[in-house]
């Protein structure tokens, strides 16, 4: 992979690096800071959540270490790489092959199965049909969903249908799962459920998870809070 390496540390633990990351949007005359001078460092097998009101930069946060969103000033580092310096493949290539992302609205493609929406980045990726289909089923049986993978979205529960988009973020084993709100649209028996998966999976399979949340069950488990108000970081804690 080109683009520009980091050599501050070339024994580096952390997955994610933001160094004096700030994201302004204009609005008509008004200028909106809605992340001011954020740096922090997401480690390997972090369960760690961006908390905060709405509107204190969580989601912007997240965007920018997933590539989607870039930053006005300052860097975002992936594993090595830093994201401003990669071309647009190699962008698209680092988002599709080290990334995991879970939406709050789910973002699942309604035509395809709980199969074929699990397989979807796997066939993006190359992997040939066979190995597809033995990952695809160990992962849906891993997130509860044996037996439904000829399912649609439409034919699922809300749960139902976010066990899916875990299944698709994990199945390729990426570098971090980044989770935006995850339990917000499940009720709670179902968020406690949810959030049983992502810690078994953070725990027993290694896989590193940074949410976005102002749900307080996510509060909860995480074992890093990290605090957000007005696009600055007011505390960050580590628990347990």
């Amino acid at each position: 992979m080109a683009g520009e390496v980091h050599t501050n540390n070339p024994a580096i633990k952390d997955i994610v690096r933001l160094e004096s990351v700030s994201k302004v949007y204009q609005q008509g005359q008004l200028e909106v800071r809605a992340v001011d001078n954020v740096s922090l460092e997401i480690d390997t097998g972090d369960f760690c959540a961006l908390c905060g009101p709405s509107g204190s930069g969580k989601t912007t946060v997240l965007n920018m270490i997933g590539g989607l969103d870039v930053p006005s000033s300052g860097q975002v580092w992936l594993e090595n790489h830093n994201l401003a310096r990669l071309s647009r493949s190699e962008l698209a290539s680092i988002r599709r092959d080290r990334i995991g992302f879970v939406f709050q609205a789910y973002n699942l493609i309604p035509v395809m199965t709980a199969y074929e929406n699990a397989e979807f980045v796997l066939r993006l990726q190359g992997v040939p049909e066979s190995e597809c289909h033995e990952q695809v089923m160990m992962i849906l049986d891993e997130v509860g969903l044996k037996g439904m993978e000829h399912r649609r979205p439409d034919e699922m529960s809300g749960g139902q249908q976010q066990r899916v988009a875990i299944a698709r973020a994990i199945v390729t084993r990426p570098a971090i799962v980044l989770a935006d709100e995850p339990t917000a649209n499940v009720d709670s028996a179902t968020a406690d459920a949810l959030l049983d998966l992502m810690q078994k999976l953070n725990q027993e399979d290694g896989v590193s998870f940074l949410f976005s949340t102002h749900d307080q069950r996510v509060m909860d488990r995480a074992r890093r809070l990290i605090r957000l108000r007005d696009g600055r970081i007011e505390s960050d804690e580590a628990r347990r």
